[in-house]
């Protein structure tokens, strides 16, 4: 094993291994740790680029969750009202039977913005979260 690494173990559902494992293949990974250390550095450095950003940003946060989670939808909704003075106007689609993608768009600080990304993320139910930001002022 090379120094200075640690061995963790992490369980995940079938299908979400499923799915990464078939990423794994068509992107050509030699393994799963190799594919699982590129996804730990993406998702760090999209955490410290929103940790640098401040001041007024325009941008959307796309949220993919499953919709029969016990209190996701209402959850969400509760946040919304919440954060209204950030939030411009809400899109909700329908993925498929499970899944649902609600497209938010915001306009304000960003320190609100990402107490607003942070507490979706918390979620129990919500599958994803992206903030893009869309305009700088």
């Amino acid at each position: 094993m090379e120094e200075g690494v640690t061995r963790i173990g992490v369980s995940l559902p079938k299908n979400l291994l499923d799915e990464f494992d078939s990423i794994i293949e068509t992107r050509g990974y030699s393994s799963r740790s190799e594919a699982i250390r590129d996804a730990i550095r993406s998702y760090i450095s999209e955490y410290k680029w929103m940790e640098k950003e401040e001041g007024e940003i325009i941008g959307v946060v796309n949220v993919i969750y499953d919709h029969h989670m016990k209190g996701v939808t209402d959850a969400i909704i509760d946040l919304q009202h919440e954060f209204g003075g950030i939030i411009s106007t809400t899109l909700h689609i329908h993925l498929d039977k499970d899944s649902c993608l609600e497209m938010i768009l915001v306009k304000g600080e960003m320190q609100k913005i990402k107490k607003l990304v942070d507490k979706i993320t918390a979620l129990r139910g919500v599958m994803n979260v992206k903030l893009i930001t869309a305009l700088k002022e």
